[in-house]
């Protein structure tokens, strides 16, 4: 099964980043993929990489006409998309990616479950943090997790979409040039292993005010190899997905099922004063 990582560069006109990302859906559906996926915020510039900003205009319902748009364009071509958008719901704002079927209906939406902070990532300014959590849903192409940007530093964020059963876990981001992008790329192969999971994340790409995003979009098999990785220029990535190397690395390497959750509970459930984080 062919997926598809839409490699874009965000223009400050939403109306040409909605453009773009119905033509790449259509385009990706022509070269046989069964899924495209999107960088963090696709329809906006980065405007997070600023502090309090009045951004009510980047703001979505889940209702707006232009997932309306991305909803029918999946249906026209008989694939599945996870657009990635700033989405208010029940007076709260979050960092969400939208599952849509290839019938064009929404199966779910994932929002970034831990909120970061600090210079060119003032995300507290805008997001709420999720209040459904991590979650993985059955699809025609097999289980999929979603985890938003900043969650994949977190090991538990893998974890939880293994345990629930996720065969893919996707991940919309906004990587710039200046991070420390090789420990990036371990970070998703690393946990591809020891989860037994393909992993997709989709960058951005292009200068955006003072940040440089960096591309290599990357997929990660479940031995923690990596499929393809791209480099940093606007460009729809491609990959082939095989479950069936999901059931041998999980017959290989059965860490879930040895899992012994009773002897973390010790630690995880106590009040351990050391990690507290602290103002």
């Amino acid at each position: 099964m062919k997926i598809a990582m839409a490699q874009m560069k965000i223009d400050e006109n939403q109306s040409m980043n909605l453009e773009k990302s119905l033509k790449m859906i259509e385009t990706a559906a022509n070269e046989g993929a069964k899924l495209i996926c999107f960088p963090e915020l696709q329809l906006s510039p980065f405007f997070p990489q600023y502090p309090g900003l009045d951004v009510s205009e980047h703001i979505l319902l889940i209702e707006d006409e232009r997932i309306l748009k991305i909803r029918e364009k999946c249906k026209e071509c008989g694939i599945m998309a996870i657009p990635n958008i700033y989405l208010e719901e029940n007076d709260k704002y979050y960092d969400t990616s939208i599952l849509i079927s290839k019938d064009g209906e929404i199966i779910g939406t994932s929002k970034m479950v831990h909120i970061m902070q600090c210079p060119q990532f003032y995300e507290q300014d805008y997001y709420d943090p999720s209040d459904t959590g991590f979650r993985v849903f059955d699809t025609s192409f097999g289980k999929i997790g979603i985890i938003v940007c900043f969650d994949r530093h977190m090991p538990e964020s893998f974890r939880l979409c293994a345990l629930q059963g996720a065969e893919i876990i996707i991940i919309p981001t906004a990587n710039t040039k200046n991070e420390p992008l090789e420990k990036f790329e371990w970070e998703l192969r690393i946990p591809a292993m020891q989860n037994n999971v393909f992993v997709a994340m989709c960058n951005r790409v292009g200068k955006e005010g003072e940040m440089d995003f960096a591309g290599q979009s990357i997929v990660v098999d479940p031995n923690g190899d990596v499929v393809v990785k791209a480099g940093d220029n606007e460009q729809i990535v491609y990959a082939d997905i095989d479950p069936g190397m999901i059931r041998k690395a999980r017959q290989m390497r059965p860490f879930i099922s040895l899992r012994r959750p009773e002897v973390y509970s010790k630690i995880c459930n106590s009040d351990t004063e050391i990690f507290k984080y602290k103002k």
